[in-house]
């Protein structure tokens, strides 16, 4: 077991579910949230070791997440990656610039996906 939180931001159910599964059957515990709003509430004081998030979603985008995570105590060093269908190195840059530790391309390998989270979690 690996006991480390992962949180996933997605608007997709499809992607959520599929992710979800990935990394369950890693042995990671997950917590779900559909958008950058709604996975706010997550930063309570609970442990979670990483954030992974798509960038295009209603309400509060994945830039806006990460800019709100950074200026929480207890949140600003969480490692945030980025997984989306985006491939604009602007988009990468700012990303990078709110504070985003890496990212991940839709579709992506499976493997190569958990090889980055690996890396990434503490």
């Amino acid at each position: 077991m690996q006991d480390k939180t992962i949180l996933f931001v997605d608007d997709s159910a499809s992607i959520r579910a599929l992710v979800k599964m990935i990394l369950e059957e890693d042995g990671y515990n997950v917590l779900m949230s559909e958008d950058g709003q709604d996975a706010m509430r997550f930063f309570d004081g609970r442990t979670i070791d990483l954030v992974i998030t798509d960038l295009h979603m209603p309400r509060m985008n994945g830039i806006e997440l990460i800019k709100g995570v950074r200026k929480i105590n207890g949140y600003r060093f969480v490692p945030i990656l980025f997984l989306t269908t985006e491939t604009n190195s602007e988009l990468k840059h700012e990303a990078k610039a709110a504070g985003a530790t890496g990212w991940i391309t839709k579709p992506f390998d499976k493997n190569k996906f958990l090889q980055v989270i690996k890396k990434v979690i503490r």
